[in-house]
């Protein structure tokens, strides 16, 4: 029984049709083809590099960064991705995640650094993570549809939008955690506030800051296989196609391809976290 009704839907549509659209869709052009451009080219790297190149390299940043099991596991799982056939799908995959999430970071940090700054912005930016990281997944989609077509530019913008939370929130985190005698004695030392920030407060926080992007990587890996729904290549559409074409092994195969990146991402990164 309706006592009240709200045409939020209505409402909505009208905004997005007669108004959105019309009014911002040249600016949404621009940035998607600005996008599309970086991951294209990111891709081409990916790809023009021959595989057991890259393996080298990954297997060596691997040893350096995190220890020879880490490169042992990266030797295997790339092998893997290559036995099976699956390596320009795991570098399409892994274009969508390197740009999502150097967007995430560029704007990310910024504006976790500002948050911790000052409280007002601390305020206003909390609640949008919070509507950031509760709404599902699927619902990031169906906007990045809207305004930027199939495809992975819109994969790297919903990829975006759900990855950047974990970034702002520890950035703002690891800022304010730093001690306040270091910031009232570089302050006593005559430290400016860009200095204080750039020799102080930054290199305490970086491991907080490095946990954050951490996390921002392993959430734009889960979102770039959500993407395929909006036609993202990579993985993920291997693994869409064994669930249309209820192919148990083609998504078996899809499904430990992306669990080798994620490993493999995510143990690289903790290895780059500085300790404190």
């Amino acid at each position: 029984m309706n006592y009240f009704y709200l045409p939020l839907e209505e409402w909505t549509n009208d905004f997005v049709n007669d108004w959105l659209i019309p009014t911002l869709g040249p600016f949404f052009d621009a940035i998607g083809g600005m996008i599309g451009s970086l991951l294209e080219w990111i891709n081409w790297i990916l790809t023009v590099i021959p595989p057991e190149i890259l393996t080298i390299i990954v297997v060596a940043l691997a040893w350096y960064v995190a220890g020879k099991g880490v490169a042992l596991f990266s030797l295997i799982g790339l092998l893997y991705l290559g036995s099976v056939d699956l390596w320009a799908e795991g570098m399409q995959t892994l274009a969508i995640i390197f740009v999502a999430t150097f967007l995430s970071i560029v704007i990310g940090i910024p504006i976790g650094i500002w948050s911790a700054k000052s409280e007002s912005v601390q305020r206003i930016v909390r609640p949008v993570l919070d509507f950031m990281q509760t709404l599902p997944s699927f619902v990031y989609l169906i906007p990045a549809i809207l305004l930027f077509g199939l495809g992975g530019v819109p994969a790297v913008i919903s990829t975006f939008v759900f990855a950047t939370p974990p970034c702002v929130r520890l950035t703002n985190l690891g800022i304010r955690q730093v001690p306040g005698d270091v910031v009232e004695a570089a302050r006593a030392f005559g430290s400016t506030s860009g200095q204080m920030l750039v020799k102080v407060q930054l290199p305490l926080a970086l491991p907080t800051i490095m946990a954050g992007v951490n996390q921002t990587i392993m959430l734009a890996l889960s979102m770039a296989v959500i993407a395929a729904m909006i036609g993202a290549p990579g993985l993920g559409s291997i693994v869409l196609s064994g669930i249309s074409s209820v192919n148990v092994g083609l998504g078996l195969v899809g499904g430990l391809g992306i669990v080798v990146l994620a490993i493999i991402l995510d143990r690289i990164t903790q290895g780059l976290k500085p300790e404190r």
